[in-house]
C-alpha cells in the first residue's frame, strides 16, 4: 500500500531538487536531499527521483555526498542503467585529496552491488589497496570481499589474493583484521585463509593492537593452526595467557576456546586454564547486559549437561550464591541459574539452595515457579526426604500452576526413587480438584494407575475423569486415563469394573481420535487373552530408574565439550532441553509397556478384518454382557 500522499510529496521534492535557486543555496539543497532520505526511510517510493539525486552527488559537501549515496545504494538495483551515471562521479571521488571522500566513494561503489559495474570497480579497488590512508585501505580490502560475493562463480585473481596476504603485515590493525575477513570470504571453497607459522606468530604478536572484535576474529582463525613442536606450543600459550583474564567476555571466551583447542592433548593445562577464567566467567554472569549474562550462564553449563561443572567439580561450587536469582532478572535467566544450582548442590549447601528455590516456587511468573519446582524435584533424586517435604507443603497452597508442577515433579521423582511412593500417595488426596492443565492431569492419572492400590480415593477420582470424558479435549489425558483404569482394575476389580466398561465403550464406539480408539481396542482384546497376560503387559518389568541421579557421576573429559565452547551450540540446545524437561510421563502414554511374552494385535482377535465390528457388537451399551468377575 503506497504511503498516503506520496505522489504529491515526490512531485514537490522533484520540483525543489530541480529549482536553480535551491541548488545555489547549499544549505537548502542539503535539507531537500535530507527530506528525500527521510521520506525513503518512511516507506515512500522515491525511486522516481533517481536522476535528480545522481546530479546531486557532484558536490564537495561530504555530508551531502553521504546522503545521496545512501539513496543511490538503496535504488541502484531498480535503475541499473542510470547507475552508470554515478560511476564517473565515484571514480573521480576515488582520486580526491580528502581520504574520507576516497573511502566513501570506494565503499559506495561496492555497495551498488550491480554485476554490470564490476569492471569499473576493480581498478579503483586495486589502487585503494595501496592508498597511503589507512581508512581507504580498510574499505578497499572489504570491497574485494563484496566483489567476490557479487560474482562468486568467477575465478579468483591470484594477484589480489597475494596482495591481501601481504596486507596482513599492514601497520594498521584494522586493515590486518579486514584482510583476514576478506580472505575467509574469497577462499571459502579452499578452506579459508591459510595459517602458517610466520602468519600465526605475527597475528599473536599484534593481538593486543586490535579492538575487541578484531581480537575475537584473530583468535577464531588461529584455532586451525597446530604448533609444530611442544616448545612452540608453550610459547603460544604464554602469549595467550594474559588474554584469559581479559575484561571483555568475548575476548576471554575466544581465548579460552583457542587455549582448549591447542591443549587437547594436555588435560592439566586445560584444567588450569579453566580455573583461571573462573573469575571472568563469574563476572560475565553479573554483566549489565542480559544477553551477556545468559550467554555466560549457558557456557558455564556447556551444552546444557553440566559437562564443564563435571570436568571440574569444585570450579564453581564455592560460588553457588552467585547463581541466586535477582528480583528484576528476566525469567529465562532465572531458569538458567536454577539449572546451574541443581548441578552445584552438595551436602554442605543443599539446605541453603533448597531454601532459596522454595522462595522461587511462589514467583509471580508461572514459568519461573514451575522451573523452581522442577529443580527441587531434580535435587530430590539425591535428597528425597528434604525435597518431598517442600513439595508436599506446596500442595497446600492450592494454586493451579503450582499443584500441576508439583504433581509432575513427584511423578518423575517416584520413578527414580520408588522409596518416596508412600509419602507421595498420602499427598495426592484432593489434588484432582486443583489440577486443570493436561500435563498435570496426565501426571496425576499415571500416579493413580501405578500406586492406586495405596490411594483410597483412586477409583472415585478416575470415575470423575470418566464421567467428564465427553468434554475432555486432550488425547493424551484420555490415553493416560485408559492405562490408569486398566492398571487399577488389576488390583481393585470390584470398584473399577463398571467404570472400565463405560470407558472402553466410549473410547471404541464414540471417540474420534484414532490413537485413543486403537489403544482402547488393544486393551479390550488384551482382556480377552486372560488376566495373567494382561498383568504381564501392564505390570511388566520397567526400565532401570537409577538414571540421572545427581551423585556419583563420573567427570567428563574436557575434549568432549571444548569444541562447542564460544559457539552458538550451548544456546541452541536451550530450547531442546526445555522441551525435554517440561513435562511428559516416564512411560509414554501413546504406547504400552513391553510384555514378557510375545503378544500381537493379530493374536488378540479372531480376524483383523472383523476387529472393529467384533468389538462393537460385543461391548454393547454398558458392557453388561461381559462378566468382568469371570475374566478376573
Amino acid at each position: 500500500m503506497p504511503y498516503l500522499g506520496s505522489e504529491d510529496m515526490v512531485r514537490e521534492l522533484r520540483r525543489a531538487l530541480s529549482n536553480p535557486n535551491v541548488q545555489s543555496d547549499h544549505l537548502r539543497y542539503r535539507n531537500t536531499i535530507l527530506k528525500v532520505v527521510r521520506a525513503m526511510s518512511q516507506g515512500v517510493d522515491v525511486s522516481g527521483l533517481f536522476s535528480e539525486m545522481v546530479k546531486a552527488c557532484a558536490t564537495v559537501d561530504v555530508v551531502q555526498k553521504k546522503l545521496v549515496y545512501v539513496f543511490l545504494c538503496s535504488y541502484a538495483s531498480l535503475n541499473p542503467e542510470l547507475s552508470l551515471l554515478v560511476i564517473n562521479t565515484l571514480r573521480k571521488d576515488c582520486q580526491d585529496p580528502n581520504p574520507m571522500v576516497r573511502s566513501l566513494a570506494l565503499r559506495n561503489m561496492t555497495n551498488l552491488r550491480l554485476p554490470s559495474l564490476v569492471e569499473y570497480v576493480e581498478q579503483p579497488l586495486t589502487a585503494g589497496l595501496r592508498d597511503r590512508a589507512a581508512c581507504v585501505r580498510r574499505v578497499a580490502v572489504l570491497g574485494w570481499a563484496k566483489l567476490h560475493k557479487l560474482q562468486a562463480s568467477s575465478d579468483i585473481d591470484a594477484a589480489v589474493v597475494n596482495e591481501l596476504y601481504s596486507l596482513l603485515r599492514d601497520p594498521d590493525p584494522v586493515v590486518m583484521v579486514n584482510c583476514l575477513r576478506a580472505l575467509e570470504e574469497i577462499l571459502k571453497e579452499e578452506g579459508g585463509v591459510a595459517i602458517n607459522k610466520p602468519i600465526a606468530h605475527h597475528l599473536l604478536n599484534r593481538l593486543k593492537e586490535c579492538d575487541v572484535w578484531g581480537q575475537c576474529e584473530v583468535l577464531k582463525i588461529l584455532e586451525r593452526y597446530r604448533p609444530q613442536s611442544e616448545d612452540e606450543l608453550f610459547d603460544i600459550l604464554s602469549l595467550l595467557d594474559p588474554s584469559l583474564l581479559s575484561p571483555h567476555p568475548p575476548v576471554m571466551a575466544a581465548t579460552l576456546s583457542l587455549f582448549l583447542s591447542l591443549c587437547s592433548g594436555l588435560p592439566a593445562a586445560s584444567l588450569s586454564a579453566l580455573e583461571r577464567v573462573r573469575g571472568p566467567l563469574l563476572a560475565a554472569c553479573g554483566s549489565a547486559s542480559r544477553e551477556m549474562r545468559f550467554t555466560a550462564l549457558c557456557h558455564i553449563q556447556v551444552r546444557l549437561n553440566g559437562l564443564l561443572l563435571r570436568s571440574l567439580p569444585g570450579l564453581m561450587g564455592a560460588h553457588y550464591k552467585r547463581f541466586f536469582c535477582g528480583y528484576a532478572e528476566p525469567a529465562y535467566i532465572k531458569q538458567r541459574k536454577m539449572q546451574l544450582l541443581v548441578e552445584l548442590v552438595n551436602d554442605e549447601n543443599v539446605a541453603l539452595v533448597l531454601d532459596e528455590l522454595k522462595g522461587y516456587c511462589t514467583d509471580v511468573n508461572t514459568d519461573t515457579a514451575q522451573a523452581a519446582i522442577s529443580a527441587i524435584g531434580r535435587i530430590g533424586r539425591s535428597y528425597s526426604d528434604r525435597c518431598l517435604e517442600i513439595l508436599t507443603g506446596l500442595l497446600g497452597l492450592k494454586q493451579e500452576h503450582i499443584t500441576s508442577a508439583v504433581v509432575q515433579t513427584v511423578r518423575d521423582l517416584v520413578w527414580v526413587c520408588p522409596q518416596c511412593s508412600e509419602a507421595v500417595c498420602l499427598a495426592l488426596e484432593g489434588c484432582e480438584e486443583t489440577v486443570q492443565d493436561s500435563q498435570g492431569r496426565q501426571a496425576l492419572l499415571w500416579l493413580l494407575g501405578v500406586y492406586g492400590e495405596r490411594v483410597s480415593s483412586a477409583p472415585y477420582v478416575l470415575e470423575v475423569f470418566i464421567d467428564g470424558l465427553r468434554s475432555e479435549v486432550s488425547p493424551g489425558v484420555k490415553m493416560e486415563l485408559l492405562t490408569a483404569t486398566m492398571r487399577l482394575f488389576l488390583c481393585r476389580p470390584a470398584e473399577t469394573q463398571d467404570m472400565l466398561g463405560r470407558l472402553l465403550h466410549y473410547c471404541i464406539e464414540e471417540e474420534t481420535d484414532m490413537c485413543v480408539r486403537d489403544q482402547a481396542l488393544f486393551y479390550y482384546r488384551l482382556l480377552h487373552c486372560g488376566i495373567e497376560e494382561t498383568r504381564k503387559v501392564l505390570q511388566g518389568r520397567r526400565s532401570d530408574p537409577s538414571l540421572g541421579v545427581l551423585i556419583g557421576r563420573p567427570a567428563e573429559p574436557v575434549n568432549q565439550w571444548a569444541r562447542s565452547f564460544n559457539t552458538l551450540e550451548p544456546l541452541k540446545q536451550s530450547a531442546a532441553e526445555t522441551e525435554s524437561t517440561s513435562g511428559g510421563s516416564p512411560e509414554p502414554v501413546t504406547s504400552v509397556p513391553r510384555p514378557n511374552t510375545d503378544l500381537s494385535l493379530s493374536s488378540l482377535s479372531p480376524s483383523p478384518v472383523d476387529k472393529v465390528h467384533t468389538a462393537s457388537s460385543t461391548l454393547g451399551c454398558s458392557c453388561s454382557c461381559i462378566s468382568w468377575y469371570r475374566i478376573y
